[in-house]
């Protein structure tokens, strides 16, 4: 059974940095094909993709985290990363990895959640100063 979790959240002032970390078991980067996908919440509101990889290293992102945010995966370590940069009050939410096997046949469609089976739990961001 494929298992997700994630690490690095916590609280940061407005402008600051955090790097996101999501380790994935049961499954191995090293083969075949998948899209991984970062996805956040705020409390009271809609959750939404922020960025997405696949087994090509192809990526996309969210208009809000264009030149802020970048992710990354080291398949040695069959981890996911997310660096946050330029942090403002409005990123502030639950960040969780999904991934899905094999890779989305629409890259268009990896900021869908319904794409994805397996999900980690979350790890909170706060921004606040």
């Amino acid at each position: 059974q494929v298992q997700l979790m994630e690490s690095g959240g916590g609280s940061v002032q407005p402008g600051g940095s955090l790097r996101l970390s999501c380790v994935i078991s049961g499954g191995h980067l090293g083969y075949g094909s998948y899209t991984m996908t970062w996805f956040r919440q705020a409390p009271g509101k809609e959750r939404e993709g922020v960025a997405t990889i696949d087994n090509d290293d192809a990526k996309a992102y969210a208009d809000f985290v264009k030149g802020r945010f970048t992710i990354a995966q080291d398949k040695m370590e069959n981890t996911l990363y997310l660096n946050m940069e330029q942090l403002n009050s409005e990123d502030s939410g639950m960040y969780t990895c999904a991934v899905r096997f094999p890779r989305l046949p629409d890259s268009s469609w990896a900021f869908a959640a319904n794409e994805y089976v397996f999900w980690g739990k979350g790890t909170p961001v706060t921004v606040s100063s």
